[in-house]
């Protein structure tokens, strides 16, 4: 494939491509000819190459058709619908948005964000697969998309905000060929795979793990417009996927509504992935469990147009804690002074990688590109160790390290420790200010059965030592989340300390 649209010839004329819950199904032969009529139309608005064309498309066929017809002639930016209007007119000034696609007679908070440069047009594909393309802005009857080239951009994503002002990513049509293919081949992805996304299409997780390489390798992917974990079960028993990926938190959160049926909705299953923040062993254990198939977790960032590493389909093995080897990236750990280390290296140890699915660099951020690439690596930010035999075990981000006293104290081991008690679901835990050591360790808790904060802080005593034992404890209903499910700790910590 030499750019996104290629691979859409994966699929048979008459195979299922996109089957839209509650809505239509389009066969592949259907969605080749939709995006290249929304390509048109978007050429005929006068969309042409390196113009930015925002989406604020809920989940449906929408999202897909018209991220693929954006990424054909033009760059596409897909934004969570849900955000408010304020953040819409960040977003909108900050990538030039030249074009704001809107659900036919939707989008109204996006609208009125729009800048005046910008043209406005409604989107909807009917229930016979017919799309629909709105607009008050001239057209140039007869003009037609340009082909795009490898090294043409495809799309723009911003980071999740662990800095204070996002960053653009600027993804190129190769990045995001080269992800589809590892994800594809590493999961050994077929025409008889079904794949349910249950994540965001504005998010680099849903768009490429869960429609895009579902896709390239000619299989069908199922789209709920709006899906609730509480539902998971009729949709799977319906739908018959072969396999859906999901950050933790949606996957605990289909646990917790088991039904006594789920037999009939994973008997086709061949295996589940879990990627955009750590999975604990004991959740991992539980999902096995429950669907009887391997649980994958993977490793995935913007930067790398989604999937860095994932544990392997059997026979190879799955490590429970660690995120698994690299899929078509090299992978390697450095010191402060950005040397490279050994494998099995420990301490404050930093994850680089490099492969065809990283970006170049960060759009116009010098700064940031300086501070993230050295000698073709770009740094994850991320804390692990990487074993002999290519596995990684990430221990945090570097920027969430709680530093106590000069003892440097990573957040995923204390999560992991209290999340291995019974009585607990989930644990984050962060830094606080001390007066004396500078920082110590704080950590919200949600409880799956009784406890108390006495006996979870005794049990942290038995397992870590004292420096990092929590000073304090916050049982709590829930913890703060991203919209894409991510748990940011500045953001827990901006909960639960007092200002």
């Amino acid at each position: 494939m030499n750019n996104l649209v290629d691979l859409l010839e994966q699929g048979g004329t008459d195979r299922r491509a996109v089957v839209v819950v509650d809505g239509p199904t389009l066969s592949y032969g259907q969605l080749r000819q939709l995006v290249r009529e929304g390509a048109d139309r978007l050429a005929q608005l006068g969309v042409g190459p390196g113009d930015r064309v925002a989406m604020a498309l809920a989940n449906g066929p929408e999202a897909i058709v018209m991220f693929l017809a954006a990424a054909v002639g033009a760059i596409a930016c897909p934004l969570n619908p849900s955000y408010k209007e304020d953040e819409f007119r960040f977003y909108l000034e900050d990538i030039g948005a030249r074009i704001l696609l809107v659900p036919r007679g939707g989008g109204q908070v996006a609208r009125q964000a729009v800048p005046p440069s910008a043209t406005i047009i409604e989107v909807e594909i009917d229930a016979l697969g017919r799309l629909n393309l709105e607009s008050a802005g001239p057209r140039s009857a007869g003009r037609t998309a340009a082909a795009a080239e490898s090294d043409d951009l495809a799309l723009v994503l911003h980071t999740s905000g662990t800095t204070s002002r996002p960053r653009r990513v600027p993804l190129r049509q190769r990045n995001l060929v080269a992800s589809v293919n590892q994800i594809t081949a590493h999961y050994q992805l077929g025409e008889d795979d079904v794949s349910l996304c249950l994540m965001p299409l504005f998010h680099v997780h849903g768009l490429v793990a869960s429609a895009l390489a579902a896709l390239a390798a000619g299989g069908s992917v199922v789209v709920p417009r709006n899906f609730a974990p509480l539902g998971f079960w009729s949709l799977a028993r319906a739908y018959q996927p072969t396999w859906f990926s999901a950050s933790p938190t949606p996957h605990r959160l289909i646990l917790m509504r088991k039904t006594q049926d789920r037999r009939a909705a994973s008997e086709r299953l061949r295996f589940v992935r879990s990627c955009s923040s750590a999975l604990s062993p004991g959740q991992m254990a539980e999902m096995e469990d429950t669907y009887r198939v391997p649980v994958l977790e993977a490793y995935g960032m913007t930067e790398a147009s989604h999937q860095m590493a994932s544990n392997p389909l059997p026979p190879g093995e799955r490590r429970p804690g660690s995120v698994g080897r690299g899929t078509g990236v090299e992978i390697a750990t450095v010191d402060d002074d950005a040397r490279l280390l050994p494998a099995g290296a420990a301490g404050e140890v930093k994850v680089v990688i490099r492969g065809p699915n990283v970006i170049d660099g960060y759009e116009d951020n010098p700064e940031a590109n300086a501070a993230s690439f050295s000698d073709g690596w770009f740094r994850t930010g991320d804390l692990g160790v990487l074993d002999q035999s290519g596995y990684l075990t990430l221990s945090g981000r570097l920027k969430e390290l709680i530093n106590r006293g000069g003892e440097k104290i990573a957040p995923l081991e204390i999560d992991g420790v209290l999340e291995s008690h019974p009585s607990v679901s989930e644990a984050v835990s962060f830094a606080v200010p001390h007066p004396t050591w500078g920082e110590e360790v704080a950590v919200a808790v949600v409880l799956s059965s009784p406890s108390d904060e006495r006996e979870l802080l005794a049990y942290c005593r038995e397992h870590l030592a004292d420096f990092k034992v929590p000073s304090h404890l916050y049982i709590v209903e829930t913890i703060p989340r991203t919209p894409t499910g991510k748990v940011q700790r500045r953001f827990v910590a901006e909960a639960f300390t007092p200002q």
